[in-house]
């Protein structure tokens, strides 16, 4: 099967980033991370990458105007035409009716979201080994759950509403990456051709 709009959604340490390029390379969609984004324009000293770079510097979440136009932008691209897997947005519900906005025009929407579910103490076990690997001396138990935290008052309300529009899968996170990979492909064709069935 190939071409699906799909979001990838998890706590941090969830594995997203490793899904998400195999989901991407299954439905033959680019994987497209806001992080990511970010991190190349601040590299290549971009005017965007200063502006990002400037507002993390402050200790600030990067504001959801510009995020918008990010994500905007790059889903006109030739690539992104059949569909995209969307990693790290949106985060917020004002995202979620932006990214509705930005669909809209084609008359396209989401297809799918896949919703990896992890057991926080298990995850956050796995982010201070990481951590421990990388020397990321700053990621303390506190720090990593704290973002923990604020990742589910966030994403709650996205779940709810993403449950509510049925388009929600949700697929357990733990186990070996060939395994959760299984998982999400089983719940994902299950979605997409209940979809196909729906429109025909």
């Amino acid at each position: 099967m190939s071409g699906a709009r799909l979001l990838i959604i998890g706590p941090p340490g969830a594995g997203k980033g490793t899904q998400a390029s195999k989901v991407a390379e299954r439905y033959g969609v680019p994987a497209i991370s806001t992080g990511d984004i970010f991190r190349s324009n601040i590299k290549g000293g971009t005017e965007l990458g200063v502006k990002v770079q400037q507002i993390i510097e402050r200790g600030e979440l990067v504001p959801d105007s510009l995020t918008n136009e990010i994500v905007a932008d790059r889903l006109t691209q030739a690539d992104a035409e059949n569909g995209f897997l969307l990693d790290g947005y949106p985060r917020t519900v004002e995202q979620v009716r932006a990214l509705d906005a930005m669909l809209a025009p084609k008359n396209a929407a989401l297809d799918a979201v896949i919703l990896l579910e992890a057991d926080a103490d298990v995850v956050v076990a796995r982010l201070l080994k990481r951590a421990e690997l990388e020397g990321r001396a700053d990621d303390t138990e506190d720090v990593i759950r704290h973002r923990q935290n604020v990742y589910t008052e966030q994403t709650a309300p996205l779940i709810a509403l993403f449950s509510e529009r049925g388009i929600l899968v949700s697929v357990d996170g733990l186990g070996s990456v060939e395994e959760v990979a299984d998982r999400i492909a089983s719940g994902l064709d299950a979605q997409l051709n209940s979809d196909a069935v729906a429109s025909r």
